[in-house]
């Protein structure tokens, strides 16, 4: 099933490999930093809108940058993932 992740942004769940709660992380974290310029450099880093940035999803391809939280992301890859019974 697919996730909306914010913007014209949707992708497949199965693809996400881990989120991170930006605001969680401190700004001043060179991890971080290091991170998304690494990610920035090898061409795989997305900013899913000129929104504040809340999350970070990553995929087995790609790093994107949304304004989405954690917990809405979650709850979506929840409900996508919801099988009915006709």
């Amino acid at each position: 099933m697919y996730v909306h992740i914010g913007g014209e942004y949707t992708i497949l769940s199965k693809s996400i490999i881990g989120l991170v709660n930006l605001e969680t992380v401190p700004a001043s974290s060179s991890d971080m930093k290091s991170f998304l310029r690494i990610s920035e450099d090898e061409n795989i880093l997305e900013y899913v809108s000129e929104e504040i940035p809340r999350s970070i999803v990553i995929t087995d391809d790609r790093i994107y940058v949304s304004p989405l939280s954690v917990s809405t992301i979650n709850r979506r890859m929840r409900t996508s993932n919801i099988v009915t019974d006709p």
